[in-house]
C-alpha cells in the first residue's frame, strides 16, 4: 500500500519518567512486551515497545466526562488517558497491578458492551484496558 494515500505512517507517544527503570519494568513486564528498540547511548535512555495498531482519540470536555463517568464514577483522566485493548482484560489488570499500577475503578461493562478497567501507571498516567465483548 502506498504510503502517499496515508499522510501518517505510524504514531508513538513519546512519556518522559523520572523514574525510568521504574516505568520500563512497569509496561514491559506488566504487559509482557519486548522492546522493539532500546538507546543507551550516554545521552540518556530510551525504547520503542510495539503497542499494536494506533490510534488518536480527541474528546471534547463534554466527552471525556462521559467517558470518566462511566469508567470511573467521575471526572478523573488527565489530558492524556491510555486506552489498551487486550485480549484478556482480568489477566492484564491483575499483571499490571502486580507491577505497581493502582485501582482506579473496578472493571465495568460499557454501555457498547465492553469490559473496561480503570488503572493508574506508577507515574499518574490513567490507563483504560478493554476487552471488547464477543458478540
Amino acid at each position: 500500500m502506498s504510503n502517499q494515500n496515508h499522510p501518517v505512517i505510524e504514531l508513538r507517544v513519546a512519556v518522559t519518567t523520572n523514574d525510568y527503570e521504574r516505568l520500563v519494568k512497569f509496561y514491559c513486564d506488566g504487559l509482557g512486551i519486548e522492546p522493539a528498540a532500546i538507546w543507551d547511548n550516554g545521552q540518556g535512555q530510551a525504547l520503542i515497545l510495539n503497542m499494536g495498531s494506533a490510534t488518536l482519540e480527541i474528546f471534547d470536555e463534554t466527552q471525556a466526562q462521559t467517558i470518566d463517568q462511566i469508567e470511573a464514577g467521575k471526572r478523573i483522566s488527565g489530558q492524556i488517558r491510555f486506552a489498551l485493548q487486550v485480549p484478556d482484560l482480568k489477566a492484564a489488570m491483575e499483571r499490571l497491578l502486580a507491577h505497581g499500577a493502582t485501582l482506579v475503578h473496578p472493571p465495568i461493562v460499557t454501555p457498547w458492551g465492553d469490559t473496561n478497567v480503570r488503572l493508574q501507571d506508577p507515574d499518574g498516567m490513567q490507563i483504560t484496558l478493554f476487552q471488547v465483548s464477543d458478540k
